[in-house]
């Protein structure tokens, strides 16, 4: 029996319902924060010019502050902010980005809830080494509720790090590099920075993110302004079709205000990991004394993420390559080859190889995170090896159905997740709360 369509039918029916609880608890920890995003603007700038409090330890496990945040947006700032948002648009129209958009600004308070309860209930092994993240916290609610997110993000991991390597090997393929050497070069690599440890880590992950950020936004910012009222149209079109069905347009076949609303926050959640509870993994190694300190930082850097999916979106607005209806990852190489002659598409290819990389580190290590939860982070060369043959399996085989079964493995610990931090925020709301003053 085929399972496929019925995985996929599956995926299709929770989406909606899962998108709501996730807009939902978003909006609900915006307001138990009393709308911390225009509060907390201040207290970012200190900690930005003048750095956070650390415990002035020289702990191995622990690393610095930004480092972690970096290691974090690893993650969420990779090949989905650029491939995401275009999507979205295709499946649920242009109004699909305003509701993108919308439910990042919301769940910028449930990230910052997500990290401060990290760095809060973090623990240590017996050889030091720093545990945390949800496997932790959701332990104060329920210790079988902890253990099981920690075991299945150990396989979420692994198979958003097997994907990554598979797209990228795809994209080289077309320039003649073979798949199995895309998984080679890229299965040494993360092992050899993993070995490394937490601290190599934050390093490398602290100089790519900058770099390919400022590459990718201005090669964007400059081929969107240079025809400003296609510029004005698309975003004009992007809030008339946010609560207003999408017509049909070419080869884009329309779409509804719920299917807009849906492709828009569940691209959301993909990109910032906000709720799945995965991005703060990272930043529960951060060496900070107060937990609401991180908080901020991770509050805040979702704003990159916005500013990505941003142009992104407005790119194949006002390239008008959405309107062919092609549901295709090559989308954003047709914008820049068309807008960028010559140059566009190969600078695109590199800044996509960089963020591929930065996200496999982060899903990398963030797997290792949870693995080391499992064994209080013995045994941990089983796991550097089981992860590098993930990637080069990953690079190399045509798995679609990985897609579908990713996005259920998704659902099925971020339901409880979304609960367990909405009753963590009532029970330990004094933990949430920062100085606004200093």
């Amino acid at each position: 029996m085929d399972f496929y369509p019925f995985l996929v039918l599956l995926r299709d029916t929770l989406a909606f319902p899962v998108a709501l609880l996730f807009l939902f608890v978003a909006v609900f920890l915006t307001i138990k924060t009393r709308f911390i995003q225009f509060r907390a603007g201040k207290k970012f700038i200190q900690l930005v010019t003048k750095g956070p409090e650390s415990h002035g330890s020289d702990d191995i496990e622990t690393i610095n502050p930004f480092h972690a945040l970096f290691t974090s947006m690893s993650t969420t700032i990779g090949m989905g902010n650029i491939i995401a948002p275009p999507l979205a648009i295709i499946t649920g129209g242009p109004g699909a980005l305003f509701w993108l958009v919308v439910y990042c600004f919301f769940a910028s308070a449930t990230k910052y809830v997500e990290v401060t309860l990290a760095v809060k209930f973090r623990s240590k092994a017996k050889d030091g080494a720093i545990l945390g993240g949800p496997t932790e916290y959701l332990k104060k609610l329920n210790p079988f509720l902890g253990r099981s997110y920690g075991f299945i993000t150990i396989f979420l991991f692994a198979a958003w790090a097997a994907l990554q390597a598979n797209s990228l090997g795809e994209i080289f393929s077309k320039h003649h590099v073979p798949t199995w050497a895309t998984g080679v070069g890229l299965a040494i690599l993360i092992f050899f920075v993993l070995k490394g440890g937490a601290k190599r880590v934050g390093i490398i992950s602290s100089r790519l993110v900058p770099v390919m950020f400022v590459i990718y936004v201005s090669c964007s910012l400059f081929i969107l302004l240079k025809d400003p009222s296609s510029l004005f149209n698309s975003v004009s079109l992007v809030l008339s079709c946010a609560f207003s069905p999408a017509a049909t347009v070419g080869g884009f076949l329309g779409a509804t205000v719920m299917a807009a609303l849906r492709d828009g926050v569940a691209r959301g959640v993909y990109i910032t990991e906000c709720g799945i509870g995965t991005s703060s993994v990272a930043h529960a190694v951060a060496d900070v004394k107060k937990p609401t300190d991180q908080g901020v930082l991770a509050l805040y850097s979702v704003v990159a993420d916005v500013v990505l999916c941003l142009v992104s979106g407005l790119l194949v607005l006002v390239s008008g390559v959405w309107r062919s209806g092609r549901f295709s990852n090559m989308l954003m190489f047709e914008v820049f080859d068309h807008s960028l002659p010559y140059v566009g598409y190969y600078i695109l290819l590199v800044t996509l190889f960089l963020f591929v990389l930065t996200t496999l580190i982060g899903n990398s290590f963030n797997g290792g995170q949870s693995y080391s939860s499992f064994t209080r982070h013995r045994y941990m060369k089983v796991y550097y090896l089981t992860i590098s043959a993930a990637i080069f399996f990953g690079a190399i085989v045509q798995v679609p159905i990985m897609w579908t079964i990713t996005d259920l493995m998704v659902f099925v610990i971020s339901v409880p997740h979304l609960i367990g931090i909405s009753i963590l925020a009532f029970r330990y709301k004094k933990s949430l709360i920062f100085n606004e003053k200093k």
